[in-house]
């Protein structure tokens, strides 16, 4: 898409086919209603009942991004959320009585997906700043994810712990602007653990794909107990929470996850880490024919090419998460290898005990690594120096790709008509961002938290004007910090705020 499409000025050969597809969508929405809007949403009140049935509500005026281009992006434009979806999407929208949020100078576009977090550990944030994925034998090492995230600090959660971590972890990712999470929860030591997860997701408020990896211990009743979530809790297609099955390879029987997953009908997941060495295990699923278009593949680092196309050809999907494979020694993120074999990726956080969660992070990572790759062989006089990443390109491996790999992309990923509203409002006017030149732009390469205005999940306001609703953060702190102490405690883990 050329950079006049960027701002929403379509030059000449682009006006007669954007300007049917606007006109429709116009049409569409001013059918709804045709009196004038009776209220205005000001800085100082908060919209009521927004995402319950009937509710209408007009997003006036933004910079809107759709990320779907049979819609298009408008440098002025209004959306038009009905209940939990969105109606229309054009300039100078007549709503009828629709409640009005004044989005000028905003970005407005669709929520971000993060397809890989482990918001358990969120009691933990920073622990591992300075640590690796398993020990090295080196001193400086010795305190390292394998041995101490997994092997000391999960195993003495309790189920309280779950719920605190997991509420906490969803809320500070609503806050950044994240409406959709694949929860990547290898805590489920007993069954209550298992409910305290999917009870702290439901609380939260965003879609959530609820991941069923393993647990350990005498009361850990992984993986046949998937069978009961899924009827317990998943049974109705009609909700913000779904589900995916763990299937890990590096857990002995693995085959049994897999198998029920497919039974169930959701997809399976697994953490894909050369470092770890999965990589036999991988090529003879490969070879074996495994891999399907239900597989979501993690990390993919260290992969033979041979197990990348079988991936490719089974219409698998790959998650990265760029930030800590690069600080973790996961091995280098496969982000040109899997754009050369044909694979659109989506992009993670993964731990916060090493990294940050938020998505400009994320984004921002996987833009500047890939360029780097290339302007480095462009330098060099290669012949075949691939494709430069773009703005566009990562914020849509941040929204619908993310959306297509969780099976979601019919509900959420985009600003269109017909799908549910997770909808983002950005501040382009902010200090680290105005003037405004370039959205896409702007948002990968300026923006952060901060930025964040309002939040929007299946049409309900969860974040307003910088602000989480419904939340009592102090009390949600003070239930954390009791959880962290209790973690490092059981643990044997001496707390130290400055420790190298």
């Amino acid at each position: 898409m050329c950079r006049l499409c960027d701002l929403g000025r379509p030059p000449v050969d682009c006006e007669s086919r954007r300007d049917f597809l606007k006109a429709s969508l116009v049409a569409g929405a001013a059918a709804a209603g045709v009196f004038a809007a009776t209220s205005v949403a000001s800085a100082q009140e908060t919209p009521q009942g927004t995402g319950e049935e009937g509710r209408r509500v007009l997003i006036r005026g933004g910079h809107v991004l759709s990320m779907d281009p049979e819609v298009g992006d408008f440098a002025e434009a209004d959306v038009l959320v009905v209940g939990r979806r969105i109606e229309g999407i054009g300039p100078n929208l007549d709503a009828g009585d629709a409640e009005i949020i004044d989005a000028s100078g905003m970005i407005v576009m669709p929520g971000f997906i993060d397809t890989h977090h482990h918001q358990f550990e969120t009691a933990l944030r920073s622990f591992l700043a300075d640590g690796i994925l398993v020990n090295d034998g080196k001193p400086e090492n010795a305190i390292n994810y394998y041995e101490y995230i997994l092997q000391k600090f999960s195993m003495v959660y309790r189920p309280e712990d779950v719920y605190i971590n997991e509420l906490f972890g969803s809320l500070a990712q609503l806050d950044t602007g994240v409406t959709t999470v694949m929860d990547v929860s290898q805590i489920h030591h007993s069954p209550e653990h298992s409910d305290a997860v999917v009870k702290a997701l439901q609380d939260a408020g965003r879609r959530s794909v609820f991941g069923y990896f393993e647990g350990w211990g005498d009361r850990a009743k992984y993986p046949a107990d998937a069978r009961r979530l899924k009827q317990q809790y998943f049974s109705s297609d009609d909700q913000l929470l779904t589900m995916v099955m763990g299937g890990e390879i590096y857990i002995p029987g693995y085959e049994e996850s897999w198998k029920i997953g497919r039974e169930l009908g959701i997809p399976v997941a697994l953490h894909v880490v050369g470092t770890f060495g999965m990589r036999p295990t991988f090529d003879q699923m490969a070879e074996a024919g495994m891999f399907g278009p239900d597989n979501i593949f993690i990390h993919m680092t260290g992969m033979s090419d041979m197990a990348w196309q079988k991936a490719a050809d089974a219409g698998s999907h790959v998650s990265l998460a760029v930030p800590i494979e690069m600080a973790m020694r996961h091995g280098m993120p496969p982000i040109q290898k899997a754009l050369d074999m044909g694979m659109q990726p989506s992009l993670s956080s993964d731990v916060e005990c090493t990294m940050t969660a938020d998505p400009f992070t994320q984004m921002r990572s996987t833009f500047t690594l890939q360029r780097a790759f290339a302007n480095e062989k462009a330098l060099a006089g290669d012949a075949d120096v691939p494709r430069l990443l773009t703005s566009r390109d990562v914020i849509r491996f941040a929204t619908l790709e993310g959306a297509k790999g969780l099976k979601l992309s019919s509900r959420t990923g985009s600003l269109t008509p017909g799908k549910e509203a997770d909808i983002v409002l950005l501040d382009a006017g902010a200090i680290n961002v105005t003037p405004l030149n370039h959205v896409p732009g702007a948002v990968v390469t300026l923006m952060e938290r901060s930025n964040v205005d309002s939040v929007m999940v299946a049409g309900k306001l969860r974040k307003w004007k910088g602000k989480l609703l419904d939340v009592d953060l102090p009390k949600l702190k003070r239930e954390l910090e009791a959880s962290r102490d209790h973690l490092f405690s059981a643990a044997g883990v001496e707390q130290d705020l400055f420790r190298a």
